[in-house]
């Protein structure tokens, strides 16, 4: 969909660690050295090779490279951030401002590229410790694999089996098992930390056909208080998997448009971002807030968004504008949760993730 230029990244530094099979610590300094305020958030530059700091009042305050077409990012609770990119995972002290390192994926994923088919990194999560670092990566052409990564040793441990395309990767309440949401495979796969081994459960509340060209497809999901997992669906079908069985229940939205990311916030609140319509009658784009007990309120966006996270205290949400599908725009939307009130935002390349710092 769409064409997109080739960026230059750190592909050099990616196919000598390749040889060595260890992380590479950079020395590329920051564009900007300045402390990290609370609240600060950190968001991926999926059109470019860096990830941009920005105040949620002004804008973005420095850059630092990463690697070609930065997708998920991960925060840990020592203040290091994950951050999955084509070339590899990089690994950034947010507190300094400064990037750690580069650990290549043990997996081949062939040339580096960009745009929504490129291989590489697609959706990240830490354990609850910050020990491990999970991320899920697209191989273009064929079934995805979950990568482990030690974080102390910043290095791949593990390689597991998932399905195509990976765009979510959640860890379970409790830290015992990952969950990985097959985009193109219309599944999640459940993989129990104690011993790795993979199990499918398929998510596809419209059915399967259509395959690989189908648009009633899993993006991103949320692991709810009870374990559940919510993946939403058009803007009208919340698909809600039980990993412990497999079984999945569905639950009626409102938005009727194409849906994207999602976030839990603290209260329970589910926000899902809903990216514009995908036939003549459906709605355009829209930020969903559902109450745990599933009433809906929809709040407009202007233009297409890609994900969403939301502040500590659960009254502003930050919707990315960068969108995996060519569309996107170079900034965030601020949504007051409380008034509906929505403000632009400059915030790097086509920012898709982001987190609060």
């Amino acid at each position: 969909m769409g064409s997109w230029r080739p960026l230059i990244g750190l592909g050099a530094l990616v196919l000598a660690l390749a040889a060595c099979g260890g992380p590479q610590t950079p020395t590329q300094a920051p564009t900007s050295t300045s402390a990290v305020a609370s609240g600060t958030l950190l968001v991926t530059d999926f059109g470019a090779d860096t990830v941009t700091f920005v105040d949620p009042a002004t804008g973005p305050t420095g850059s630092l490279r990463v690697g070609t077409a930065p997708w998920g990012v991960a925060l840990g609770p020592d203040g290091r951030a994950w951050v999955a990119t084509a070339e590899g995972v990089a690994v950034l002290d947010t507190r300094e401002r400064r990037l750690l390192a580069l650990v290549p994926y043990r997996t081949a994923t062939g040339p580096v590229t960009t745009g929504e088919y490129r291989g590489g990194g697609m959706g990240i999560a830490l354990s609850p410790d910050g020990r491990q670092v999970y991320v899920g990566v697209n191989v273009p052409g064929k079934s995805g694999v979950l990568e482990v990564l030690d974080a102390a040793q910043q290095r791949v441990t593990d390689v597991v089996p998932v399905g195509r395309r990976p765009f979510d990767v959640l860890v379970s309440r409790d830290g015992r098992e990952v969950y990985a949401v097959g985009h193109d495979s219309f599944d999640v796969t459940a993989v129990p930390v104690d011993g790795l081994r993979p199990r499918r459960m398929e998510v596809a509340p419209y059915g399967t056909e259509g395959g690989l060209g189908s648009w009633l497809k899993p993006h991103y999901a949320e692991v709810r208080d009870d374990g559940r997992l919510l993946l939403p669906f058009e803007g009208e079908r919340l698909a809600v998997l039980d990993p412990a069985t497999g079984a999945v229940t569905v639950e009626r939205m409102t938005a009727d448009t194409h849906q994207h990311g999602t976030a839990l916030a603290p209260d329970g609140t589910l926000l899902v971002v809903g990216t514009g319509p995908i036939g003549a009658t459906d709605h355009g784009p829209s930020l969903t807030v559902r109450s745990p007990g599933g009433a809906e309120r929809l709040i407009p966006l202007d233009g297409p968004h890609e994900d969403v996270t939301v502040s500590r205290d659960g009254r502003t949400a930050y919707v990315t504008g960068g969108f995996s599908r060519p569309g996107g725009w170079d900034g965030l939307t601020v949504v007051d949760l409380t008034t509906g009130q929505a403000r632009k935002l400059a915030a790097g390349r086509l920012p898709l993730g982001a987190v609060v710092l």
